[in-house]
């Protein structure tokens, strides 16, 4: 939609993790300089922590493409945990290899899986496990991750392995029975937020590789206030552009300052704006007409927005048309 009013090739701003816009922030750049050295080392653990949003799946998927360089030497396995238990976990790892038989006892399971790591390493190809919101692991699957590094072959790890994950993975590590997985973790580092320079940087950097020729333009006003809004968190940013690219087309906008993103970010914390605090003051009724009140400025926030996008659909599809065809007839 509003694409094709700026002239941009590709949407910027997805808030599904595409590699293609990766942006080295001194963070990402540091981080990404672990997982490589990491992957130039063939053993260990490498640990990456950060906020929601702060763009470690990214680092991920950038990483696979460095990976892709390499066809036949790297086989991978890619693994979202979600609150998984030691035998589950075992199963995801081995699914994640292409093991087809994940069922059997726990004995059988890892047989399956040192044969198929001793047949990688047989062939010149190194194993790499890289588990994904590692903080949602028990600390019996995190255990079970440190025994899949002890196969060897000749001296040499079968398997390496990437945890990335929340902060709060970081207290996990810390329990008690996690020395021996901490002594084996070869780098760790926590992705923090953009500074405000560099929220202006991944913006325009964005905005270039989608084909951006300053058209709209952005005042410093306005990346000042999407940092303050977002705090350098890059799904926050990309939500908020999102939304202020939006906007500025159904306005027909070429410049955005600092006002057009307050109103956005007014309109989205209207439409986000929860209702369910007032329940605990149901017996009063000024909270009950607070509350009502909430639910009607979202309402007709939204309103507004569905009004200036009919406008702009009628005026493209309907009025510009018959004005062309006017012009043409005289």
């Amino acid at each position: 939609m509003y694409t094709d009013y700026y002239k941009l090739r590709a949407k910027p701003f997805q808030l599904s993790p595409d590699p293609v816009f990766f942006f080295e922030s001194r963070g990402h750049k540091r981080a990404m300089a672990y997982l490589k050295y990491g992957l130039s080392l063939g053993e260990g653990f490498i640990v990456i922590t950060g906020e929601v949003g702060a763009g470690k799946t990214t680092l991920v998927r950038n990483l696979f493409r460095s990976i892709e360089q390499e066809k036949g030497k790297i086989v991978s396995s890619h693994l979202v945990s979600t609150q998984l238990d030691a035998d589950d976990l075992l199963k995801s790892v081995a699914a994640g290899f292409g093991i087809e038989d994940v069922e059997g006892s726990k004995a059988q399971l890892l047989h399956r899986l040192e044969k198929y790591l001793r047949h990688c390493s047989n062939e010149g190809k190194r194993a790499l496990l890289i588990v994904d919101e590692a903080q949602n692991l028990t600390p019996s699957a995190v255990e079970e991750l440190r025994m899949l590094s002890n196969f060897q072959l000749d001296d040499r790890p079968l398997l390496q392995s990437f945890l990335l994950g929340q902060p709060e993975f970081r207290l996990t590590l810390q329990g008690e029975g996690m020395l021996q997985l901490r002594q084996r973790i070869i780098a760790s580092y926590h992705l923090g937020p953009l500074d405000e320079a560099e929220t202006k940087s991944y913006i325009e950097h964005r905005l270039r590789l989608a084909g951006w020729t300053n058209d709209p333009s952005f005042t410093e006003g306005a990346f000042r206030l999407i940092h303050q809004t977002t705090e350098g968190i890059p799904r926050r940013i990309n939500r908020l552009c999102d939304r202020v690219l939006l906007f500025g087309f159904l306005e027909e906008l070429r410049e955005f300052d600092e006002n057009l993103v307050k109103t956005v970010i007014s309109d989205i914390d209207s439409e986000f704006a929860s209702v369910a605090e007032p329940k605990q003051k149901k017996a009063v009724p000024k909270a009950e007409d607070e509350a009502m009140g909430r639910i009607e400025r979202k309402v007709e926030n939204i309103e507004k927005t569905i009004n200036r996008l009919l406008t702009v659909i009628i005026r493209k599809v309907l009025v510009q048309p018959a004005e062309k065809r006017q012009k043409e007839r005289s």
